[in-house]
């Protein structure tokens, strides 16, 4: 990948990528030995980080250290996490712990030694908008170009031939709760926050933790074992019916791999949103260990008689919630099995309530009119993670991590996130520069598949045809 600073601003680039979390960075490591390639990424924020809300201590990555930038699709890569603990002289002390889990604190700190290292990243680069010049048959990308401070330093326009959208997910806050987010006083959070609120939240009285993921189990961990015993003052809700683990059988984790993301796309869509909807315990339930310490540290409170004063309680939704006066926050409860409702007074809220997809709706809307949609007005996205567009644009714009509707589950994970970078690149390069697995699980998703094919060919001469016999 080259980027030199002397680079023509009105020479077209083969690639612009915009945003520079894990998904884009992981593409820009891969692309980093295919010198040829003219590639630049851009990124409002001054650096990289990586949830640093959530980078609590303990708090580990839900998918094997394997499941690095490059690993999955270069072993060989010198941004591999093995390489980046060679580096930090830490291999051996790695080695010996028998890790196969790591803290997320500490794969914030490797994706920091990539993008510290990585020519052709570009922060402090805000992407206004993307439009079509079909008189050049190039992309115009405008950006703003802050200082320090995030104030307007200049304005510039780069061309290319390609994009890729990184820009990821968003923190999501009910509506309901939206206007206790926005105002001064009581401490109402999202978890993304939490570290940066943590010391105001654990002074409170009572705190509440919303939601019954991942997020709010290790929210409700931190709190508790920062609580003193007996006069914990903690509540847990969440809307899922249990404070349930994620799937994580061998085979269940087969929905994370290319061949399931195939048989997905090649679905109809009604079936695909079906799907999503039916397979949260797929990627929002709770890691089991995580659940274990929470019992273990609730247990532990019981030795001398009596029970912590916690309170966990799944199938609940807040309907409405309020202040009262500037001290507390009433949130108002529906237990959705037993139809019943009632009142929680609390010092602070935790909404552990997830992500959502960013909204490409402004930064694409140059290219609205040549955008192919689906029922629901969803971009079409192919099998290759090419926004399907008008054949007038002989450009391409990859996506990533934004293709849910199209790919499935395995969309936000981490473990395809290099295999959906070379797969990028070979789309880009007409090439193949990184040989990707024909097939890569046990499981067949459907009847006729590619992997099925294959089978049924290269065992043709085996067969004997069927006769009836009385």
């Amino acid at each position: 990948m080259t980027n030199s600073p002397g680079h023509d601003p009105a020479s077209p680039r083969d690639l612009v990528g915009i945003g520079i979390g894990p998904c884009n960075l992981s593409l820009a490591a891969l692309a980093h030995p295919l010198a040829e390639l003219d590639a630049v990424f851009y990124e409002q924020r001054p650096g990289f980080d990586w949830h640093p809300g959530l980078l609590i201590e303990g708090a580990t990555v839900q998918v094997p250290f394997l499941a690095d930038l490059v690993t999955l699709a270069d072993p060989t890569s010198p941004w591999s996490f093995l390489n980046y603990l060679r580096t930090s002289e830490r291999l051996f002390p790695f080695y010996f712990g028998e890790r196969f889990h790591i803290q997320r604190a500490e794969y914030d700190a490797y994706c920091r030694w990539v993008a510290q290292s990585l020519p052709g990243l570009c922060f402090h680069h805000q992407v206004d908008s993307v439009r079509w010049n079909p008189e050049r048959d190039v992309f115009e990308v405008d950006f703003t170009q802050l200082d320090a401070q995030g104030e307007v330093e200049a304005l510039g326009r780069t061309y290319t031939r390609n994009i890729v959208l990184g820009v990821g997910t968003a923190p999501y806050v009910p509506d309901a709760l939206q206007p206790l987010v926005d105002a001064p006083g009581v401490p109402v959070i999202h978890a993304a926050d939490y570290l940066d609120h943590r010391s105001a939240v654990l002074a409170a009285e009572h705190v509440t933790v919303v939601g019954s993921g991942q997020s709010g189990a290790e929210v409700f961990l931190d709190l508790l074992r920062h609580r003193p015993p007996g006069r914990e003052k903690l509540h847990w809700i969440g809307r899922s019916e249990a404070f349930a683990p994620m799937e994580y059988s061998k085979l269940g984790l087969e929905h994370f791999t290319p061949d399931y993301t195939r048989y997905f796309h090649a679905l109809a869509e009604p079936v695909r949103d079906r799907l999503v909807a039916a397979q949260g315990q797929l990627h929002k339930g709770i890691d089991a260990g995580t659940l274990a310490a929470i019992h273990d540290e609730l247990y532990r409170r019981t030795l001398h008689g009596g029970w912590p004063d916690a309170v966990l309680t799944p199938g609940v939704s807040v309907r409405t919630a309020g202040r009262i006066a500037t001290t507390k926050v009433e949130l108002h409860l529906e237990h959705l099995q037993q139809d019943s409702r009632s009142r929680l007074t609390t010092d602070a809220v935790v909404l552990a309530t997830g992500y959502r997809e960013r909204p490409l709706g402004r930064l694409l809307a140059g290219l609205d009119p040549y955008m192919r949609r689906d029922s629901s007005e969803r971009p079409r996205i192919d099998e290759e993670y090419r926004l399907v567009l008008d054949p007038l644009v002989t450009g391409t714009v990859y996506v990533q991590n934004a293709e849910l509707h199209t790919h499935g589950v395995g969309a936000p994970d981490l473990g395809l996130a290099a295999w959906r970078s070379a797969t990028i690149l070979n789309s880009l390069t007409g090439e193949e520069p990184y040989r990707l697995p024909a097939r890569t699980a046990f499981t067949t998703f459907g009847l006729e598949t590619a992997g099925t094919r294959v089978l049924r060919a290269r065992r043709a001469e085996l067969l004997t045809p069927l006769v009836e016999r009385w």
